[in-house]
C-alpha cells in the first residue's frame, strides 16, 4: 500500500468511526430522552403480569371483538381476507372442550383438532355407549366446542374506530362459518357462488349482534354485495396481505397437551382435585355435531351437519364461550 493510499484508507477508517459513535451518541440521547416517559410504560406492563386473573391474563390484542350496548346489540362491518403468506386455507378450527365438575374446571384443546386422541372424547364415547340417559347428558355437558380463527380487516367498527383499516383476528363459531359456506355454496340457482375471503371479488360482512333472550345471536348478519377491497388497487393488498397473522401456529402440536397430561387433568377434575380457576385457553360455541358418535371425523369439505347445542348457549347463540366460562369460573 503506497502512502497515499494508506492516507485514504486512514480518512476512511477513522470517518467511518466517527459516523458510528456520532450515531451510538445519538441513539444513547434518544434513549435518554425517552427514559421519562418508560415508567410509565414498565408500570403498565408490570400491573399486567401482577393482576394475574381477570381479562389482561388471557386477552390476546391480535384478535378483534365487536363490541356491544348494554342491551346487549351491537354492530360492525368486517372483510375476511385470504389465506397468509404460505398457508393455504383462511381459516383454522379448533376444538375444546370447557366444563365444570366435582374439581372444577377443565378447559383445554382438545387433540382431536390436529387428528390425535382426547381423553374427553373417548370417555364421552363410553358414556353415550351406556345407553344410560344419565350418562349421555353428561356427555353432552363435555362434549367438544368448535370455532374457526381467520384473518379479517375491520371495515366499520362504530365503538372503536381507531381499528377501522386494521388488520386483525377473527374468532367465530360455527353459525358465522354457515354462513359464510351459504355464500360460496349457494343453495338456489338465482345466486351466484361468492367467495368472502377473496380480495377482488369478495364481499364485506355486516356483523348483527342482537339480544334474544339473554342470549347472543348473529342471524341478521349478512354480506354486502361483492366488491373489491381497497378498490383492488394491487399495491395496497399486497401490503395488507403481507400483514396477516399466521393461522398455522394456533394447530401446531405445542398448542395441545399430551394425552397423559390432559387424562391426569381431567381425572382431577372429575374427582374433586382440581382448580376451580378457568385456565388461559380460547373457546367458542358448542360443536353442532351427531349425538350418535363422539369419535371425530374429518370430512373433506366442511359441511352442515344435524344437531343441537347445550349449555351454556342455546341453538341461536353463537357467542364466544371464553367469556361465559371464565366469567363463571373467577366467580367461583
Amino acid at each position: 500500500m503506497t502512502a497515499s493510499e494508506y492516507t485514504v484508507y486512514s480518512v476512511q477508517v477513522s470517518h467511518t468511526s466517527h459516523t458510528k459513535e456520532i450515531q451510538h451518541m445519538s441513539d444513547f440521547a434518544s434513549f435518554k430522552k425517552s427514559s421519562k416517559s418508560t415508567l410509565g410504560k414498565i408500570a403498565k406492563e408490570l400491573e399486567k403480569v401482577t393482576k394475574g386473573g381477570g381479562e389482561n391474563s388471557y386477552k390476546d390484542d391480535r384478535f378483534w371483538k365487536a363490541e356491544v350496548d348494554k342491551t346487549g346489540n351491537g354492530y360492525a362491518v368486517i372483510r375476511f381476507l385470504p389465506a397468509p403468506p404460505s398457508e393455504d386455507l383462511p381459516w383454522v378450527r379448533i376444538f375444546s372442550h370447557g366444563f365444570q365438575s366435582k374439581g372444577g374446571w377443565y378447559i383445554e384443546n382438545c387433540p382431536t383438532t390436529i387428528g390425535q386422541k382426547c381423553p374427553v372424547c373417548e370417555a364421552n364415547n363410553e358414556l353415550w355407549n351406556s345407553g344410560n340417559e344419565d350418562d349421555k347428558n353428561i356427555a353432552r355437558e363435555r362434549k367438544r366446542k368448535l370455532s374457526y380463527i381467520s384473518n379479517i380487516m375491520v371495515i366499520d367498527d362504530p365503538v372503536n374506530p381507531a381499528n377501522n383499516g386494521k388488520v386483525f383476528l377473527f374468532r367465530y363459531g360455527k353459525k358465522i362459518f354457515d354462513k359464510i359456506n351459504d355464500k360460496m355454496n349457494p343453495q338456489y340457482k338465482d345466486e351466484d357462488a361468492v367467495n368472502p375471503f377473496d380480495f377482488w371479488q369478495g364481499a364485506n360482512f355486516k356483523l348483527k349482534i342482537r339480544n334474544v333472550e339473554g342470549y347472543t345471536n348473529y342471524d341478521k348478519s349478512e354480506f354486502s354485495a361483492p366488491a373489491p377491497l381497497l378498490d383492488g388497487n394491487d399495491k395496497e393488498l399486497e401490503a395488507l396481505w403481507r400483514t396477516e397473522y399466521s393461522l398455522q401456529e394456533f394447530v401446531k402440536p405445542d398448542q395441545f397437551k399430551s394425552h397423559a397430561e390432559l387424562k391426569t387433568k381431567f381425572q382431577s377434575v372429575i374427582n374433586g382435585s382440581a382448580s376451580s380457576k378457568a385456565e388461559n385457553m380460547d373457546l367458542s360455541e358448542d360443536e353442532e355435531e351427531t349425538e350418535q358418535k363422539f369419535t371425530p371425523k374429518f370430512p373433506a369439505k366442511e359441511a352442515k351437519s344435524p344437531g343441537r347445542e347445550v349449555k351454556p348457549k342455546n341453538e341461536d347463540s353463537d357467542d364466544d364461550a371464553l367469556d361465559y366460562f371464565k366469567r363463571l369460573a373467577n366467580d367461583e
